[in-house]
């Protein structure tokens, strides 16, 4: 079940930017009323939405404008400018009888949601064995849209690498090597979208040269970008077409190992746990993507 989730929600996820955030999954039948957007913290606009998209939600039949407006508990103008925001994202379709429904994309969220989750559970021991071998820290990154987040880590001891990541860290991919691990194998398509999602015209050089080694190779090895004095191992998990679901990675300091000492001694575990889990994907049921 997992991978057809995966398969259909493989863009535009951007939920937990900021590590910690939190999404609550309320009951469609209880929209959010106003005590939830009176708090000082919160956007009022927002929660006025997410009430719309609640109310479509609980109902059976495709909505008007002034059905939607009461039930969530909204005048008609506020309604009007968040239906035409919500059609405008994707998230609500307006028919021709002019009514409005939900489309597949509020799936999204929560299919994704499940995903992690669902990779999370498989992935965690399978990284712990891994830390347990070879004795350094271990991650578990997706691509999201530009970025690679961070949707596991396992640290060795107690031991604190140069660079603060943990579960819902967010780096732009072609800053980490982990990213690059799963760039390598993106679909030329795929591979041009991120590109230009990071406002690039085209790879950078050195950048290029990086994913022709990982191509051949099969997997990243460098010093990391965003700390300084880290080595760092990454390797695909890919599914039985190729296609990168997500990424390993084992990270030592420098000062301790080489990156060539880091390969010889982590790059047959890592590849051991990646192959790992990408069966164990597979084996719950369907194609895998990320």
């Amino acid at each position: 079940m997992f991978f057809a989730f995966v398969k259909l929600t493989r863009y535009d996820y951007d939920v937990n930017r900021v590590p910690g955030s939190a999404i609550r999954m309320m009951s469609p039948k209880t929209p959010a009323k106003a005590s939830a957007a009176n708090s000082k913290s919160s956007v009022q606009s927002l929660a006025k939405a997410f009430r719309a998209l609640e109310a479509i939600a609980a109902s059976e039949l495709d909505m008007t404008l002034s059905e939607i407006a009461v039930a969530a508990d909204l005048d008609p103008g506020t309604t009007h400018r968040m239906l035409n925001t919500l059609v405008g994202l994707g998230y609500v379709e307006r028919t021709e009888a002019k009514r409005f429904t939900l489309t597949l994309k509020v799936l999204d969220l929560g299919f994704r949601a499940i995903g992690h989750r669902d990779l999370r559970t498989l992935a965690r021991p399978l990284l712990r064995s891994l830390v347990g071998e070879v004795s350094e820290a271990a991650s578990l990154g997706v691509l999201n849209g530009a970025d690679v987040l961070y949707v596991e880590r396992m640290r060795a001891g107690i031991t604190r690498l140069g660079v603060d990541i943990r579960m819902g860290t967010v780096i732009p991919v072609t800053s980490s090597v982990i990213g690059w691990a799963m760039l390598a194998f993106l679909p030329e398509p795929e591979l041009k979208r991120v590109l230009q999602l990071q406002k690039l015209s085209e790879m950078p050089a050195d950048l290029a040269r990086q994913i022709k080694t990982i191509r051949k190779q099969g997997y990243a090895l460098s010093a990391s970008k965003i700390s300084n004095g880290l080595c760092v191992l990454a390797m695909p998990v890919r599914d039985k077409d190729g296609y990168p679901i997500a990424a390993v990675s084992v990270a030592a300091p420098s000062m301790r190992m080489s990156l060539t000492e880091l390969e010889a001694r982590a790059l047959a575990p890592l590849r051991k746990v990646a192959g790992q889990i990408a069966l164990g994907l597979e084996a719950s049921g369907g194609t895998v993507a990320g």
